[in-house]
């Protein structure tokens, strides 16, 4: 498709739709908190990475979430766009998501077909993903890299005292990986939380599954990660969702936004219908009726394959605003 014919599609209803949800968060995030708002004390600024550096406070604080896929696929690009220029403030994604983004960082991914053969794959010692590959040797490498990880933090456990959350694990990660191409990298860099509810479901979890025997002890404490993920919405002043997909990491976002009674702004993009009652297809209204999307709110839900109309729609928001801004800048400034 050309250029043109592609703005063409954006303006008949894609590119709007999304300007007319995302926009409003991202000029709501810029304006300055009240002085007769700025908050209570040390509680508002709710930190979950290694860095010292507190992240300045905003007046609308962005989560986004999305499913593993989309690391795997080549959203994770404009995903660490967003992350490497501080769009964003919270993330949560599965366990895949963050090893994917890590992994790609030691080996190549590489594009399939859909029909290929399982049986024919796994005498190969290659497995699927959708039309992707990843050889069997991808997840090799990614063991012998996170296992001495994992023994220096349960060193740190032992004689620093040290309490582990999945995600000041994920941000020890992103800070061992020392990537500009990975996400994780990019949040550990910014102060951006990223948090895995479901962190042991995947070859992380096969890791820590592994490490359990080898150099038994580790633990990560979950508590403290949902107290620090519904702290950001609940201390937050203004809140906006953009999730990408379904499950676990929709109603992770959407729960914690429950907790101050609901998101200033709402963006879903994904292909799930309502009508099996799963939350994944959950049209915004229900999440209304639940106190996770505000009453007053106009939430936007795309049908779409993500993977497709994401990296469109955010050249059309967070990535012209950020380079109008660069363009407009005085040089040396």
């Amino acid at each position: 498709m050309t250029s043109s014919r592609t703005n063409k599609a954006l303006d008949a209803g894609a590119r709007w739709t999304f300007r007319a949800s995302s926009s409003p968060q991202i000029a709501k995030r810029k304006e300055p908190i009240p002085e007769d708002q700025d908050g209570d004390g040390d509680e508002l600024v709710v930190r979950a990475s290694e860095s010292s550096n507190e992240k300045p406070l905003k007046n609308c604080t962005i989560f986004l979430g999305y499913t593993s896929n989309m690391i795997s696929c080549g959203v994770r690009e404009s995903l660490r766009f967003l992350v490497q220029h501080s769009m964003v403030d919270v993330i949560v994604t599965t366990a895949g998501g963050i090893e994917e983004d890590l992994i790609k960082c030691m080996a190549h991914t590489f594009v399939g077909d859909f029909a290929l053969k399982g049986k024919d794959l796994r005498l190969k010692g290659i497995n699927r993903t959708g039309n992707l590959l990843v050889p069997n040797n991808n997840y090799c490498l990614f063991e012998d890299w996170v296992m001495p990880i994992l023994d220096q933090m349960l060193l740190e456990q032992t004689t620093q005292s040290m309490k582990w959350t999945p995600s000041k694990m994920i941000a020890r990660l992103g800070k061992e990986i020392d990537n500009p191409d990975s996400v994780c990298y990019w949040a550990y860099k910014n102060n951006i939380p990223i948090f895995s509810p479901a962190i042991t479901d995947g070859s992380l979890g096969d890791m820590l599954y592994f490490h359990s025997y080898r150099n038994p002890g580790l633990i990560l404490d979950v508590i403290e990660d949902i107290r620090l993920m519904n702290n950001h919405a609940v201390h937050a002043k203004n809140t906006g969702m953009i999730i990408l997909g379904g499950g676990v990491i929709k109603h992770h976002i959407c729960n914690a936004n429950l907790m101050r009674n609901g998101a200033n702004f709402s963006v879903n993009i994904n292909t799930a219908q309502e009508f099996d009652g799963s939350d994944s297809g959950a049209r915004p209204d229900e999440a209304v009726s639940w106190g996770k999307i505000s009453i007053t709110a106009k939430p936007v839900k795309v049908y779409a394959d993500a993977s497709l109309v994401f990296p469109l729609l955010v050249a059309e928001t967070f990535a012209r605003e950020h380079f109008s801004l660069e363009s407009s800048k005085e040089p040396g400034e």
